[in-house]
């Protein structure tokens, strides 16, 4: 049976590989990639990862790239807080953010149509938020009170503590949400310095994946006002 199985394994593989659709991958001007692969989906998704987490900070600013992630959704200079919360809901959309070590990623999943909408609001969000001192102080305590939470989680402690001692005296030695008191201390100069040094073209991947994504290099390199 065993050998049966791995022969019906090795003729059905290049038939699986056949089904997969191409990676594209281009890069923009600024030195932004943009990688897709269109499998003709009604949904997609479109993300932004971009080479900034924990382990580009030092023991300063340590938390920076989390805070910043908080403050994504809070408004730009085009949309409010309120009117991004509503032009996601309507558009039957989903909008969220992460950060690790390696890279902060802003990402939507959305309709296919939606997708230029969906790559023009990451956009908007990465180039022209507000990062309003209200909204800075209510991240912080917000911050504050994740910390207290992870604190619980023992997992999460030990996956710390793990990295703490593998790489001690080194960046990827530092937590990705930073010590109490750099949260207490963070400033809106501190996010926008990180910013400016850090989301930078050659450092970021828009990447899609679903229906409508070999459009998604067209809408980059001929909407004026993207990257």
């Amino acid at each position: 049976p065993g050998i049966i199985n791995r022969y019906r394994a090795t003729k059905v593989a290049p038939q699986i590989v056949v089904n997969v659709p191409e990676t594209k991958v281009s890069t923009l001007d600024n030195g932004l990639r943009v990688a897709s692969e269109d499998s003709g989906l009604t949904t997609c998704t479109v993300g932004l990862w971009i080479d900034a987490g924990s382990r580009y900070e030092n023991d300063k600013n340590n938390g920076t790239a989390h805070f910043l992630e908080h403050m994504a959704f809070k408004g730009t200079k085009k949309r409010s807080q309120l009117d991004l919360e509503l032009e996601i809901e309507n558009m039957g959309a989903h909008l969220n953010a992460y950060t690790s070590r390696e890279q902060t990623v802003y990402y939507a999943k959305a309709f296919s149509k939606d997708l230029p909408r969906a790559v023009e609001i990451l956009a908007d969000i990465i180039q022209n938020s507000t990062l309003g001192e209200a909204e800075i102080e209510r991240e912080r305590g917000v911050i504050l009170r994740e910390m207290q939470e992870v604190e619980t989680n023992l997992q999460e402690v030990v996956f710390d503590y793990l990295h703490a001692t593998a790489y001690q005296n080194t960046a990827l030695g530092r937590t990705i949400l930073g010590p109490t008191e750099n949260i207490k201390s963070i400033n809106r100069n501190d996010l926008v310095e990180y910013i400016t040094m850090h989301y930078k073209g050659p450092r970021i991947v828009l990447a899609s994946a679903g229906g409508w994504c070999d459009t998604v290099l067209l809408v980059c390199k001929y909407k004026h006002d993207l990257f």
